[in-house]
């Protein structure tokens, strides 16, 4: 039994494995937002059906409140009406009383009106408690979940160049420079050689007109900054 808990063990450790990888918690961060705006929905669907039914017993509550006074009025008008000799008194006591049954009855009816409507007004007010936190929940984890889904995009940048950078062969690149330094102090190295035996391999007339074009040069400089001094003190004495 040992080894199969063990095997059954490993098992659901690699399948808990797939489905962290399986699982992008930013799109599923998103999918548990729609469905608390799913909630929300149903949420404000029974709100408006209990406001619904509140107002109905509210307006229950008024019709029973009207006939209340109604049938009081009623009764009064019968009883005046008596005294004046307008109908028969007894008559008028027979329907006095019964409109003032229908009272009673009407305040019985606006007793529970009342009580029905208190009931939904409490619900009311639970479920405008229980909207506003879900719209304000809502609201900071659409929030969070941008600034989050930001922060995934760099991240996920920052570790694909940090991970490029850490693929490179430091050493391999600094080898190849110096290879490269090496092959150009030899190129220049070969190049200041074939100078030197060009010069080597030069005639001894040719070697006497480079010197003398070189000093010719001098010459002609030193000649003219002589005749540019001379012309200058000239002036000055005139």
């Amino acid at each position: 039994m040992g080894f199969f808990n063990r095997l059954f063990k490993i098992g659901q450790a690699e399948a808990n494995a797939l489905a962290d990888k399986l699982e992008d918690p930013i799109k599923m961060t998103e999918q548990g937002i729609r469905d608390m705006k799913e909630k929300l929905s149903e949420s404000i669907k029974a709100l408006a059906e209990v406001k619904a039914l509140a107002i109905r017993a509210k307006n229950d509550a008024n019709k029973y409140r009207n006939k209340m006074n109604e049938y009081e009025n009623k009764a009064i008008a019968l009883l005046k009406r008596a005294e004046k000799g307008a109908i028969d008194p007894a008559e008028a006591d027979r329907l006095a009383s019964a409109a003032l049954r229908e009272k009673e009855q009407a305040a019985q009816r606006l007793k529970t009106a009342l009580q029905t409507q208190k009931t939904y007004d409490i619900q009311v007010a639970k479920l405008d408690s229980v909207i506003d936190r879900l719209r304000a929940n809502i609201s900071k984890w659409e929030n969070e979940a941008k600034t989050l889904k930001a922060r995934a995009k760099v991240s996920k940048a920052a570790k694909t160049v940090n991970k490029q950078l850490a693929d490179i062969d430091a050493d391999s690149t600094v080898a190849m420079l110096e290879r490269m330094k090496d092959k150009v102090e030899q190129d220049e190295a070969l190049a200041e050689s074939y100078a030197d035996i060009a010069f080597e391999n030069q005639s001894v007339d040719e070697e006497i007109d480079s010197v003398l074009e070189e000093t010719a040069g001098s010459e002609s400089e030193a000649l003219a900054a002589l005749k540019a001094k001379l012309s200058g003190e000239t002036k000055s004495i005139e």
